[in-house]
């Protein structure tokens, strides 16, 4: 499933240029740009997503899966369907970037409750900013967060900077691995 994992990834969703020609969230420009959605929002995707993570958390006591708007939804909703045809609940939540102005004004979203036993997952990391906003949003929600899973580490300091907040850090692929396919011609190039 990892090796169709990364196939998929690197033919669909890896560019690169010759140039630093994307712009990241970051506002950094880069030579290489992933959009895990093209994967993630895919029927195929979202089923070797969601077994791939089911896999590493099922006997690890995780009660609830959860991570930022948008690049998380579809990785939290594939775990968690998964976990529920394996007859386990592993609930979902989502982080937004801000409370809500209306309403009770939450920042998550989600059935969860103080101490529940938290994964936060998230597409892509380059400095790892936007998996930290959301541990530190799901902390404070009374979450224990104990693993973070990334579909693409972009390897640019941010799994070292998750770290700091959350130990248990894992990636299913990374930067290198798509450079590496790149070069065998596997993906697009602009």
């Amino acid at each position: 499933m990892l090796k169709r994992l990364i196939q998929m990834i690197a033919e669909r969703s890896f560019q690169m240029s010759d140039t630093p020609s994307f712009k990241l969230a970051s506002g950094k420009l880069s030579k290489y740009y992933v959009n895990c959605r093209l994967i993630s929002l895919d029927p195929e995707g979202m089923h070797l997503i969601g077994n791939l993570i089911y896999d590493r958390i099922k006997d690890g006591g995780i009660e609830v899966i959860g991570g930022p708007v948008l690049g998380a939804v579809p990785i939290v909703d594939a775990v968690a369907m998964t976990a529920y045809h394996q007859g386990k609940f592993v609930k979902p939540f989502y982080v937004r970037e801000q409370a809500k102005d209306h309403g009770i004004g939450r920042k998550i979203e989600g059935n969860i409750k103080k101490g529940e036993r938290a994964v936060v997952v998230d597409d892509v990391i380059t400095t790892g900013a936007s998996t930290i906003r959301a541990i530190e949003s799901a902390r404070n929600e009374g979450l224990v967060v104990v693993k973070v899973i990334t579909l693409v580490d972009r390897e640019e300091g941010g799994r070292e900077e998750i770290r700091r907040h959350v130990e248990d850090i894992e990636s299913l692929v990374t930067m290198s691995m798509l450079i590496e396919l790149a070069g065998a011609k596997r993906c697009r190039t602009i």
